[in-house]
């Protein structure tokens, strides 16, 4: 398994497509504690993965869940009027960019870290398992 960390700054925007061909499953991640990463998933993220890549799963990963409850981030956020993203919240994101899972973890405590990278795994096996099949179907030969 290789992992790709793309760059986010609108100075990569026209080279980070060039990284998306042969990607088996996306990884789409923002910060329970930064309602604007958030937004930049329905928004930026969604539509650039799946313009490039339209039938590879995108796993929705909440991260930092470790600050969701630290009564200083809290503060900080309050201060902007804005509050941690929900579980709920991070759900209802996966359903409207049809991610096949939501998913939470803290690279701090490593809570939920394991389980991310064993979904994409299964994510993986499915959509080969599923593209074997359909070439069993199909005799086994696309001409393109």
């Amino acid at each position: 398994m290789g992992l790709w960390d793309t760059a986010s700054q609108e100075d990569y925007d026209r080279l980070r497509p060039l990284s998306y061909p042969q990607t088996d499953v996306f990884l789409c991640a923002f910060s329970v504690v930064s309602p604007s990463s958030f937004e930049n998933i329905g928004e930026k993220w969604y539509p650039e993965v799946s313009h490039h890549c339209p039938n590879t799963p995108i796993i929705l990963v909440g991260t930092k869940v470790d600050l969701r409850e630290d009564a200083e981030t809290i503060q900080k956020l309050t201060s902007m009027k804005q509050s941690p993203i929900s579980f709920e919240q991070g759900a209802q994101m996966a359903l409207k960019i049809s991610a096949v899972k939501y998913m939470e973890c803290s690279a701090l405590t490593q809570t939920g870290l394991k389980a991310v990278f064993d979904e994409a795994i299964r994510a993986v096996l499915g959509t080969q398992q599923n593209t074997n099949k359909e070439k069993k179907r199909s005799g086994g030969c696309q001409l393109l």
